[in-house]
């Protein structure tokens, strides 16, 4: 979501409730995480990342989807380590690439991250997975818990809207929109998060309950293998990803006519500088390169190394505390 989408007491109130669930992960993660694991969140955050920058078209629509990765991290990592580095991936977006609004942050998290990782895993995801011996339950699982998270997110960035007095989207006409093309959204993100923990299963079967170690390959190595695949993702199929709008942005322009929603006041022209200021790689592209191929080869590539750092060094500094005391 975009900044021009919520009010300054919507976005505020939104900021303070993912403020408090980040700190609530953040407990978790500092008692109850696994140190050995910590490279696997900076991984799967830069993983999440790349994907994130792949556009997908949905056949017949004009739009085009990308995967949200709660759920796809939340299986992998458990629901508040997921929630958190979910949350770090989304404020790298925010700062450094202009994708998403300072003010509309605590929405997007929110939205993305509690109803897939704290709803839609937990309740859907797990009882259908099981210990993940099958791997036809993994792929329902997975299918059926992206499309509850999507659909329950994309109902809140109508209800932020509603709540933020957004004449311009009636709730009627955006839900009616949103919801659909989210359900598209949401299938397709449940295929690939089914991909990658059939593959992961098969790589490293500790990672998930109840499987047999006995063949497993070296975490290490598996982490290597899914930062080269960030690398690649970002780097070079980035470059193939869809130009259609997304789903909030197509349902947008159905609704009103217009490819973006502006806003004036002194939040949002404050935020917008600061956000100018900061973001070294807007739009996905390195300024002094242009908009070229190379450019955006090169954002992607520091985008990957920077979410994997940032995560890495947060729960290192959060095991740190926890160990001091």
């Amino acid at each position: 979501m975009a900044d021009a989408l919520v009010s300054p007491a919507v976005g505020g109130a939104m900021l303070a409730t993912s403020a408090v669930l980040i700190g609530i992960s953040a407990r978790n993660v500092r008692k109850n995480f696994d140190n050995s694991k910590i490279p696997l969140m900076g991984v799967m955050g830069a993983f999440v990342f790349a994907m994130q920058m792949i556009n997908f078209t949905i056949p017949g629509t004009g739009s085009s989807g990308h995967i949200a990765g709660g759920v796809m991290l939340a299986a992998l990592l458990g629901s508040y380590p997921a929630f958190l580095v979910l949350s770090a991936v989304l404020i790298i977006q925010a700062l450094f690439f202009a994708d998403g609004g300072l003010l509309a942050y605590g929405c997007n998290v929110f939205n993305m991250g509690f109803w897939s990782c704290f709803i839609a895993y937990p309740l859907v995801f797990k009882p259908i997975a099981k210990d993940y011996s099958s791997n036809g339950r993994i792929f329902a699982a997975s299918i059926l818990a992206g499309i509850v998270g999507l659909q329950l997110g994309a109902f809140c960035v109508v209800l932020e809207t509603l709540c933020s007095g957004i004449t311009e989207l009636p709730f009627k006409v955006f839900a009616g929109l949103m919801q659909p093309i989210h359900l598209a959204i949401g299938a397709v993100e449940g295929v690939l998060t089914g991909m990658l923990i059939v593959f992961l299963k098969s790589a490293r079967p500790e990672l998930f309950a109840g499987q047999n170690a006995a063949q497993s390959a070296p975490l290490k190595l598996v982490c290597g293998y899914l930062l080269l695949a960030s690398f690649a993702i970002a780097g070079a199929l980035s470059l193939l990803a869809s130009e259609n709008p997304d789903g909030l942005e197509w349902s947008i322009f159905k609704a009103t006519g217009k490819e973006e929603l502006s806003a004036s006041g002194a939040v949002y022209e404050f935020l917008e500088k600061a956000q100018a200021k900061l973001s070294v790689f807007a739009d996905y592209a390195i300024a002094s390169m242009g908009d070229g191929a190379l450019s955006a080869v090169f954002a992607g590539l520091a985008g990957v190394l920077i979410v994997a750092a940032a995560v890495v060094l947060a729960a290192r500094i959060l095991k740190a505390r926890h160990s001091e005391r």
